[in-house]
């Protein structure tokens, strides 16, 4: 294991008070009515998004100075591509959830540099859990520490995602075990990090936001996510949108590559 950056390190106690301190300001609003409308073509936003993103950005931009933004809720800021350090930010990560009263929405913020996160923390207010990881240090839930499910057979593994892979596994005859689906993708993925399910997908246009807090706990519990033909990803760069992704154990990971490389229509 790598040496962990000390500064990391001390900063890491910061974000987990930030983020839930601003998973207390979501409950607020949480199964109340709020002003909710659609941004694009159909991703929603509420005013409880809007309240934690000025919460956040005010925080963590007071933490230190130098630091870049990148946020689903804020206007996009060239100056961010010069930062040494940005922090990306998902303030309500499931707003779908969220709105409709379920518990499986987070807030997920990472601090990244080289296009790689270097901290990350995923907390889910209903339930409590925080999930946090920094570069070198391994990752916990709730300060103990977690690990992705080992092995490398895809039958009996526990799976989450879009309809047509799971199809695409049973067509292969892999035999994997669906699981009910996750309204955050980030919580999907530290899920994979703790070793509670085997493997996720995410089906693609997942945005840096969505995946950057989560891709450290899953490296940092020894698992691996990627593009699904293997392919590490990059964050704060001119593209944000990501195409079709997987996350797994190290040898599991490597097994539904392979599968995927030798059956291309799923990529």
């Amino acid at each position: 294991m790598p040496d962990v950056d000390r500064s990391l390190s001390a900063l890491a106690p910061a974000l987990a008070e930030t983020v839930r301190i601003a998973g207390d300001v979501a409950l607020k609003t949480f199964r109340q009515p709020l002003r909710q409308w659609i941004k694009g073509e159909s991703s929603p936003v509420s005013e409880a998004d809007l309240a934690v993103n000025e919460f956040l950005q005010e925080r963590l931009l007071g933490l230190g100075s130098g630091y870049g933004w990148l946020s689903e809720e804020t206007e996009d800021d060239p100056a961010r591509l010069e930062a040494e350090n940005v922090w990306i930010v998902d303030p309500i990560d499931g707003t779908r959830a969220y709105l409709a009263g379920q518990d499986d929405w987070t807030i997920s913020v990472a601090l990244a540099a080289r296009g790689r996160p270097t901290l990350g923390a995923v907390f889910a207010p209903v339930s409590q859990e925080l999930f946090l990881a920094v570069a070198g240090g391994g990752a916990t839930r709730n300060g103990v520490a977690i690990a992705a499910s080992a092995g490398s057979d895809v039958v009996g593994a526990k799976i989450v995602g879009p309809k047509r892979h799971i199809n695409w596994l049973a067509s292969l005859n892999a035999n994997a075990i669906p699981m009910p689906r996750i309204g955050s993708i980030a919580l999907r993925l530290a899920r994979v990090a703790q070793g509670v399910l085997d493997v996720a997908f995410a089906g693609g246009n997942s945005h840096d936001w969505d995946l950057a807090a989560a891709d450290l706990l899953v490296h940092e519990a020894g698992g691996a996510l990627t593009a699904i033909t293997g392919e590490a990803l990059t964050y704060n760069g001119s593209e944000l949108v990501h195409g079709a992704l997987l996350a797994a154990g190290q040898e599991r990971h490597a097994t539904l590559v392979n599968l995927v490389r030798n059956h291309p229509e799923l990529a």
